[in-house]
Order: C-alpha cells, then sequence, then structure tokens
C-alpha cells in the first residue's frame, strides 16, 4: 500500500519547510509513505528547498496555472508513480500532519474512496466570524446540489483512492475543493468526511482577495458544475419561472380586455408572449444539454477507461514520468 502526500506550491519557499516537518513518513496499515511537490510556477527558491528537505518527487509547471491545474497535475503524476492513496495538503502548514492517519483510515478500512478533513470552522481561532458564516453557507449549498453530507466543502485536507482519483476531471480554474465534491457526489463515489484540527495560520489566504471575491467565483464555480451534471433541471427550471412568468402576464392581459381595458395593457401582451417564446427555448436548451451531458458521461467513462489500461502498462505512457523529478536529479517542466 502505497501513499503520496501531494502539495501544491506557489512562492511557499518560507512556509513549506514547516510544512514538511510535520509530514509522517510512517502510517499504520500504510507500506509506504512518499511526498510530491508540484511548483506552480514559482518565481522563489520553493524547488531548492523542498530538494533541501528531501521531497520524494517534484513536478513543475512552466508558468502560474492555478490551484485547479496544479492539484490535477499532482494526481496524474501521483496515479503515473503508483499510489494507491493521494493525500492533499496546502504548503502553508495550515493542516496538521499528524492527522493524515486519520484521514486515510476510511479508506484503508475499504468505508470510502474520498475523505474531506472537517476543520470544524467554529473552532479555527483565525476566522472571522464573517468568513465561518460564509464557509457555513458555501458548504451548506454543495451540500444541496451534490447530495452529500459534507460539513467543510472548502477543506483542502482530502484523501483520495486510486479509483477516485482516476476518476476526477477538474475542468474549473478557480479550485479543485468544490468541484470534486460535486462529481464525488453526482458520479456515486463514496464520499465521508472526518475531524482534523488545523495551526497557526502563516500568512494570508491567496485564493481570494476578499469575501466578496470569495462568494462570487465560488457561486459561479457551483452553478458551472451544477449545470454540468444537471443540465436539463438547471435550464427546465430558468425556462418553467420565465414561462410561469409570461403566463401570468397573459391572464393579467385577458382580465383587464375581459373588463373593457386592454387597449391599456397591450404591454403586458407584447411581454408575456416574449417570456413565454424565451422560456420555451430555455426548457429547449436544456434538452440539449441534457443529451450533450449523455455524451460527456461517455466520454468520462472512456477517459477513465483509458487511464486505467494505461496506468495498468497495457497502452504506452504519454512520457509525464519524465518530467517527474526524484530526489536528488534535476527536474523538468511539464510541457503544455
Amino acid at each position: 500500500m502505497k501513499l503520496i502526500i501531494q502539495i501544491p506550491c506557489y512562492n511557499e519557499e518560507k512556509t513549506l519547510p514547516i510544512t514538511l516537518a510535520h509530514l509522517p513518513r510512517e502510517i499504520p496499515g500504510v507500506d509506504q509513505v512518499e511526498v510530491l511537490v508540484i511548483d506552480d510556477g514559482s518565481t522563489d527558491r520553493t524547488v531548492e528547498v523542498a530538494r533541501a528537505h528531501g521531497v520524494d518527487h517534484i513536478v513543475r509547471l512552466t508558468n502560474n496555472k492555478g490551484l485547479a491545474e496544479a492539484f490535477m497535475a499532482g494526481l496524474d503524476a501521483s496515479l503515473r508513480l503508483g499510489a494507491d492513496i493521494i493525500v492533499n495538503t496546502d504548503a502553508d502548514n495550515q493542516y496538521n500532519g499528524a492527522d493524515i492517519a486519520r484521514l486515510v483510515r476510511p479508506i484503508l478500512e475499504g468505508k470510502a474512496d474520498m475523505v474531506i478533513g472537517d476543520r470544524q470552522v467554529d473552532r479555527v481561532p483565525h476566522f472571522s466570524p464573517v468568513k465561518r458564516k460564509l464557509q457555513k453557507l458555501g458548504s451548506w449549498v454543495v451540500r444541496q446540489v451534490s447530495n452529500t453530507s459534507v460539513p467543510d466543502a472548502t477543506s483542502g485536507f482530502r484523501a483520495l483512492s486510486r479509483e477516485a482519483a482516476m476518476r476526477m476531471n477538474v475542468v474549473s480554474r478557480f479550485t479543485y475543493t468544490l468541484e470534486t465534491i460535486i462529481q464525488a457526489g453526482k458520479k456515486n463515489i463514496a464520499l465521508t468526511s472526518v475531524p482534523v484540527t488545523t495551526n497557526e495560520k502563516l500568512r494570508e489566504s491567496r485564493l481570494f482577495r476578499s469575501n466578496w471575491n470569495y462568494i462570487k467565483r465560488s457561486v459561479s464555480t457551483i452553478f458551472r458544475i451544477y449545470a454540468m451534471y444537471e443540465p436539463l433541471r438547471t435550464f427546465a427550471m430558468i425556462g418553467a419561472m420565465l414561462f410561469g412568468a409570461g403566463v401570468l402576464l397573459g391572464i393579467r392581459f385577458l382580465y383587464y380586455y375581459a373588463i373593457g381595458q386592454g387597449d391599456g395593457h397591450v404591454q403586458s401582451l407584447i411581454l408575456a408572449a416574449i417570456l413565454t417564446i424565451v422560456g420555451f427555448q430555455v426548457g429547449m436548451i436544456g434538452l440539449l444539454a441534457d443529451l450533450i451531458g449523455s455524451n460527456r458521461r461517455l466520454i468520462e467513462d472512456a477517459l477513465y477507461r483509458l487511464k486505467r489500461l494505461e496506468l495498468n502498462g497495457v497502452l504506452p505512457s504519454s512520457g509525464l514520468e519524465r518530467n517527474i523529478s526524484r530526489r536528488g536529479r534535476s527536474s523538468a517542466a511539464i510541457q503544455e
């Protein structure tokens, strides 16, 4: 049983040594523990620091591509390196490395394929009251959309089995946290959470500039991913609201027409016609999107089978292994 702990990094030369120092090298039930650093186009000495502190593998992206792409690059590299379990943690030492054993336990016991670390946001001292409320609200929305019971949807501290990692296809460029949970729910991946502890904050978050920016991008991500997996329901609801509004306006016009005052309400009739037509068209768009979604599911299934064949050595690899640098070797950038 091989566990790889992946750490996406962007200019983390100051905090990375602290994070690495707290990572376990032995975990009950795991034969081998390795550490993988994904350098997301850092301009400081992150790579040199990682090598100096005994990191087993380094993947270098040619430029800063964002947290979501760095996360997926880590999953891909970890799978090619033979990981049975992959743990993702942050480079700012936000999460307690000692909790990794607790995080992977449900996977080792065969109870889950994906485990999310619950920070219990009420207990995180450096979270402001506003941020705690936003975290809870966001997690509640994700639970409703994904039909899961994850209490801390934005936690980046998570473990994935090899099977779950092969099924992940993150398309968002903002963050992987929300999308992977929604995907897990829609793909019926066994998902659970365990309570974890957090450490003292070493730096401010770089993922968003303000609470408003966080809300805006999170809502956009959740809606986009939900619409991708439930297009018919999404567009049908929007279309029904528009069509219903048009019908109500039409009834209103008929009422005034019946009492002899229809001439003063022609605008309502025009607006009613527009809304009913647009509502019907939106519903048809949803039907078309659902048909496209069926093709997407077939493509995802084909991609999953292709990954299994490639990772099991049946098909030749794409050459990514040559771009994974081991300790003591020079690293090479992943080609675009």
